[in-house]
C-alpha cells in the first residue's frame, strides 16, 4: 500500500511557487506533513483553516450496541478531487454514497497527519456516520518522527493534544492510529501513554469520539501485524476505542479474536482489503466472504479501499459496478443507519457530482462539477437483483435536468402486471406526534405516468399499517386502483407547477398519525387509465400541466422525482431579512487583463447578526456585473457550507462599474429566500 515515491532533481521557471498556506487562494484541504508543524498549530494560521471546517454535526454521538461497519477510504494517495473544499470541475469525481450501511468512516493517507476535507465529514455527519482522521508513521522517516513524539511523556502528551485539538477545530471525530514502525521495547510504556492521553483527551472534547489502534506494532515494540486480537496488541486495545485488525487474517481468528475481546468483541475490527492483496476471501467481488465469516461470528469489519471500484475501471460504468458492489456489503451486513429520524427531513438526491446545478425547478448552472458537501440523504435503493429490474429502471441520475442541486431519481421502463411498480427510498425511524406531518415532493412526468409515496408505519398499540400518498387524477380511479393494496388512501391536498418553465409539478400530502413510527418511504410508479383522456387535475393547478395523450401501451413508463420534504406546519422556514446579514469583502486582489478586463480575487465573509445561523446550512453564491446603464446577468459562482467563500480568478469585463455578490440563504428543509432578497456585498471595480 505504500506509494513509490519520486524525486525530483530539477526544478524549471514552469514549476509552480512552494504552496504557501497563508496566501489567500481556492481552499484546499491537506496534510499535516510533519510534527513541527503540528506542534506550532500553524495549520490555524492558515488561510484554509475556516474552510476546511465540518458544519455539519453529527446526529447520534454513540456507537450501537452490535456488529458495526468501519469503512477506510484510501485511493491515489488521497486529496484527489476532494481537496478543492467549494467543490471541483470534475463530474465524474469519486464519490461514496452507501452511507447508511456503515457506521464508521476513516479518511486515510501516507502523510503524517491525515486531515479529512470537510466534505467527506458533512456528508457522513448528515447520514449518521463518525469520521477519522488518520496519524501515521512509517518507514525510515517514521521511525524518526516516532522517536520524537516518544522521547518523552510529556512530548506524547503533547502532540496527543494538538490532534485532538485538530479534531475538535475542524468537527470530525478522531483517529485512527497507525504506527508502522519497530520501535524499542523501552519506548513502548510512553506509546501506551500517547494513546491513553489520546482517547481521554477526545472524549473530553468530543463526546462520543474514537481512537482506533491498528494492528501493527507488539508490546515487544515489534512491527508485526497480528492478524487478531490477542495479548502482543490487546494492551493498546484496552486503551482506546477499538483495534483495526491487519486483512490477512484466517478464518478462525474473528472467533479467537472475540474471545479475548470479551464484552468489548464489537471493537474489534477485522480488516478486509477489497483490492485483495491476501485478504481472507479475496476481497473485490467477493467481499462479502469476509464479511459474511465477520458477521457469523459476532465482530465488526473494516473494509479497506472501496474505491477499488473507481480505481480499477470495474465495468460496465462506475455507478453500477458501485451499486452492484455495495449491494453485496447489504447483502450480508444489512443497513446500519436509518432516516428520517427527526424533522425536518429533506432529500434532493444529490450524490455530490453532476452535469448542471439547478434551484427550485430552474437551471443556474450547465457547468460540470463535483463536490461531496453537497450530497442530501441518499436513498436505499434495490440493487441486488429483482428480476423486475430489466424492465423496470429505477436510478439517481445525473444527466437530467433536477430540480434542486444535481440529482433525481429517474423511473422508467414497463409496469408490471399489477399496475404498478414501488421501490424502496427510504428506511426510517421517525415517531410521529400530535402534529400533521406534510409531505411535499416534485415530479417531472411523460404521458400519463404519475408518482406517488407510500409509507410503511407501525404502533406498539395499533400495529402495523401503510399509507398511499397518491398523485393526482381521479379520486374514485385511483381509490378504485389501491384501496386494495394500501389501508389508507390519500389524495393530495394541493398541487401546483414549479415557477419555473421546466415541467415540474410540486405535489403536497399530509398525514395526522399519532403515535405512529415512520419506518418506510416508497416511491410507487402507476399510470392514468389511458380511456379518461385528459387528466382531471386538482383546481389549484393549471390544467396545461400535463398533456396527457391516450398511450396505446398504459403500462410504459417515465417519470423524474426531483426531491421530498417531510415537516410539520410549525416548521416552515422563517428567513431573516437581508438586513440582518452583515457580508464583507476581504483579501480584494485585481489583475489587469486583455481589452480592459480585469481579474479578481476576494474572500466574501458573512454573518447573521441575530438569529440562529445553524438552520442555514447552504449559501449559493451569485454574483451581478453592474454596468453604469444598469443591472446586469445574475452568475452562479458556487456553493458555500461555512459563511465564507473565495472567488478566484473573476473575469470583470470592461465597462463593468461594480460587482454585486449575492448570498443566498438556504433553510435545513431544502427552501431557499429569494435571490433578489438575499443580503448581498457590493465592490466597486478599481480604476472604473
Amino acid at each position: 500500500m505504500n506509494p513509490t515515491a519520486t524525486t525530483s532533481t530539477h526544478s524549471s521557471a514552469a514549476d509552480p511557487p512552494p504552496f504557501d498556506p497563508s496566501v489567500p487562494a481556492l481552499p484546499l484541504s491537506y496534510p499535516i506533513k510533519t510534527l513541527d508543524e503540528l506542534e506550532s498549530r500553524s495549520y490555524f494560521n492558515s488561510f484554509h483553516f475556516p474552510f476546511n471546517k465540518s458544519s455539519v454535526e453529527l446526529r447520534n454521538g454513540y456507537l450501537a450496541d452490535r456488529p458495526r461497519l468501519l469503512v477506510c477510504h484510501d485511493m491515489a494517495g488521497g486529496y484527489t478531487d476532494d481537496k478543492w473544499v467549494q467543490g471541483g470541475s470534475n463530474p465524474d469525481a469519486y464519490a461514496i454514497w452507501h452511507w447508511y450501511l456503515m457506521d464508521v468512516f476513516v479518511y486515510f493517507s501516507h502523510q503524517l497527519v491525515t486531515l479529512p476535507p470537510p466534505c467527506w465529514t458533512n456528508t457522513a455527519h448528515r447520514h449518521g456516520v463518525k469520521v477519522l482522521g488518520t496519524f501515521i508513521t512509517e518507514w525510515d522517516e517514521g521511525r524518526v518522527c516516532a522517536n520524537k513524539l516518544l522521547s518523552t511523556k510529556e512530548s506524547a502528551h503533547m502532540y496527543a493534544e494538538r490532534l485532538t485539538e485538530l479534531a475538535s477545530a475542524l468537527g470530525f471525530d478522531g483517529w485512527l492510529l497507525n504506527m508502522e514502525v519497530n520501535l524499542d521495547v523501552e519506548q513502548i510504556p510512553i506509546l501506551e501513554e500517547f494513546v491513553s492521553h489520546l482517547t481521554k483527551t477526545m472524549h473530553a472534547s468530543v463526546p462520543g469520539s474514537l481512537v482506533i489502534w491498528y494492528d501493527s506494532i507488539t508490546v515487544d515494540g515489534k512491527l508485526k501485524w497480528q492478524d487478531q486480537l490477542n495479548q502482543k496488541n490487546k494492551p493498546f486495545f484496552d486503551l482506546c476505542d477499538g483495534i483495526f485488525v491487519n486483512y490477512t487474517w484466517r478464518e478462525n481468528y474473528p472467533k479467537l479474536s472475540a474471545d479475548v475481546a470479551g464484552d468489548r468483541k464489537f471493537d474489534v475490527y477485522m480488516g478486509i482489503d477489497v483490492f485483495g492483496r491476501k485478504t481472507y476471501g479475496g476481497g473485490q467481488w467477493n467481499t462479502n466472504v469476509a464479511l459474511d465469516v465477520l458477521k457469523r461470528d459476532d465482530v465488526s469489519a473494516a473494509i479497506f479501499a472501496p474505491g477499488w471500484v473507481y480505481e480499477t475501471q470495474q465495468p460496465p460504468d462506475f455507478e453500477t459496478a458501485q451499486n452492484r458492489w455495495w449491494s453485496l456489503v447489504e447483502k450480508s451486513w444489512g443497513i446500519m443507519q436509518n432516516y428520517p429520524l427527526v424533522l425536518p427531513f429533506y432529500s434532493n438526491f444529490d450524490q455530490g457530482r453532476g452535469q448542471h446545478v439547478s434551484i427550485d425547478g430552474g437551471q443556474v448552472s450547465s457547468a460540470p462539477w463535483n463536490n461531496i458537501s453537497s450530497q442530501s440523504f441518499q436513498p436505499c435503493l434495490n440493487f441486488s437483483g429483482d428480476p423486475s429490474s430489466d424492465s423496470f429502471k429505477v436510478l439517481v441520475d445525473s444527466k437530467e435536468p433536477s430540480y434542486s442541486g444535481g440529482g433525481n431519481i429517474t423511473f422508467k421502463g414497463t409496469l408490471p402486471d399489477i399496475g404498478y411498480f414501488s421501490a424502496k427510498l427510504f428506511q426510517g425511524e421517525l415517531l410521529l406526534g400530535d402534529l400533521p406531518v406534510h409531505f411535499t415532493y416534485s415530479a417531472k412526468l411523460d404521458g400519463n405516468s404519475l408518482i406517488g409515496l407510500s409509507l410503511e408505519l407501525s404502533s406498539a398499540v395499533k400495529g402495523k399499517t401503510s399509507v398511499l400518498l397518491a398523485s393526482w387524477g381521479n379520486t374514485l380511479l385511483t381509490m378504485t386502483q389501491f384501496s386494495s393494496k394500501f389501508d389508507k388512501v390519500i389524495m393530495p391536498r394541493q398541487v401546483t407547477k414549479s415557477e419555473t418553465d421546466a415541467g415540474w409539478v410540486i405535489v403536497e400530502s399530509s398525514i395526522a398519525m399519532n403515535g405512529f413510527k415512520l419506518t418506510e418511504i416508497h416511491a410507487v410508479c402507476y399510470t392514468s387509465k389511458p380511456e379518461f383522456g385528459k387528466l382531471r387535475l386538482n383546481p389549484q393547478i393549471d390544467e396545461n400541466v400535463v398533456e396527457n395523450s391516450v398511450s396505446p401501451d398504459p403500462t410504459q413508463y417515465s417519470a423524474i422525482l426531483g426531491h421530498i420534504t417531510v415537516k410539520t406546519s410549525g416548521q416552515n422556514s422563517v428567513f431573516p431579512p437581508s438586513t440582518s446579514w452583515l457580508v464583507e469583502g476581504q483579501d480584494i486582489k485585481w489583475t489587469s487583463g486583455s481589452q480592459g478586463s480585469k481579474t479578481l480575487g476576494v474572500k466574501l465573509s458573512w454573518r447573521l447578526n441575530d438569529g440562529d445561523a445553524s438552520l442555514f446550512p447552504q449559501y449559493n453564491i451569485f454574483v451581478e456585473k453592474l454596468a453604469n446603464q444598469g443591472a446586469g446577468k445574475q452568475e452562479y459562482l458556487g456553493v458555500a457550507r461555512v459563511e465564507a467563500f473565495y472567488v478566484s480568478d473573476l473575469v470583470v469585463p470592461s465597462g463593468t462599474s461594480n460587482l454585486k455578490f449575492i448570498i443566498q440563504v438556504c433553510s435545513i428543509d431544502g427552501t431557499s429566500l429569494k435571490v433578489n432578497d438575499s443580503p448581498s456585498f457590493q465592490l466597486p471595480v478599481e480604476g472604473s
